[in-house]
């Protein structure tokens, strides 16, 4: 009988520690397929914000090789032009106004040399991405007053700090996207522009007197542009806000905190989107 009892006991004591190592199996080969899985979503995140990172910097580059065009068009290839007819009357005109037609015709021509040396800066991707958002908000808001299509003006708020190449190149894009959209369908007047930066906190705020429109009744046209936004927005961590009624204008405002770290970027993780 007492030898039954130590049977007994043996064999339970083995089934015990046999389930308590087939648990620990188990949830040693569970911990190692989640992390497997965690890995294989994290790689096609990564793949997917770098997908979407090149169709930003080809959308940039887009636009402003659009710029370039108009510029070339609309004011160095007249602006030339003048100088040419000017040139060509100088035989007729009288021997005092000679000199001054030269002079006119060089000033013209070193200051379209200038425009061409800064065109050709701006086809340089490398440089949009090195001179800032700042600053290339700014050339963007000379750009647009000069035009006359539109009154920009622009604010800038606590000192300036870099971003990351990745995050400015996004909001930039965003930026475009907004001043393109209030170009062409808002029949605005004024575009306020601000910038803010804090110390924990980055606002990029674009606010026009536009017709304005009722976001629930958005087409899918116009609804997936807003979409596209709040997206890119995440992508880099922020949180795009989009406000706008009948008459009311319209408030795009992306505000994100510069030093949190993000999955795409950094290493850490990726907050869910808020649109």
């Amino acid at each position: 009988m007492h030898d039954d009892s130590i049977s007994i006991l043996i064999l339970s004591t083995t089934v015990f520690f046999s389930c308590i190592t087939g648990f620990i199996i188990y949830f040693v080969v569970l911990y190692r397929n989640k992390q497997l899985k965690n890995k294989k979503e994290q790689e096609q995140l990564q793949a997917a914000f770098q997908q979407e990172l090149l169709k930003t910097q080809l959308e940039v580059q887009e636009h402003t090789l659009n710029y370039i065009s108009s510029e070339i068009h609309d004011n160095i290839t007249q602006v030339l032009s003048f100088v040419k007819l000017t040139l060509a009357t100088l035989n007729n005109s009288p021997e005092d106004k000679k000199q001054s037609k030269i002079n006119e015709s060089r000033e013209l021509i070193a200051q379209t040399i200038t425009d061409l040396r800064d065109l050709s800066k701006s086809l340089s991707f490398e440089y949009i991405t090195s001179i800032g958002l700042v600053k290339t908000i700014e050339i963007e808001v000379e750009r647009i007053n000069k035009s006359g299509l539109i009154g920009v003006s622009f604010t800038l708020e606590g000192e300036s700090y870099s971003l990351g190449e990745q995050r400015e190149l996004v909001l930039f894009r965003i930026f475009q996207e907004t001043l393109n959209n209030t170009l062409k369908h808002s029949g605005a007047k004024h575009l306020k522009i601000m910038l803010q930066y804090h110390s924990d906190l980055f606002n990029l705020t674009l606010e026009d007197d536009g017709s304005g429109f009722s976001i629930q009744t958005l087409g899918n046209k116009h609804g997936s542009g807003l979409k596209n936004i709040e997206n890119r927005a995440s992508l880099i961590g922020g949180i795009a806000t989009i406000e706008s009624a009948p008459d009311k204008g319209c408030c795009v405002k992306v505000a994100l905190n510069p030093f949190k770290q993000q999955f795409y970027t950094d290493g850490g993780t990726h907050p869910d989107r808020i649109g």
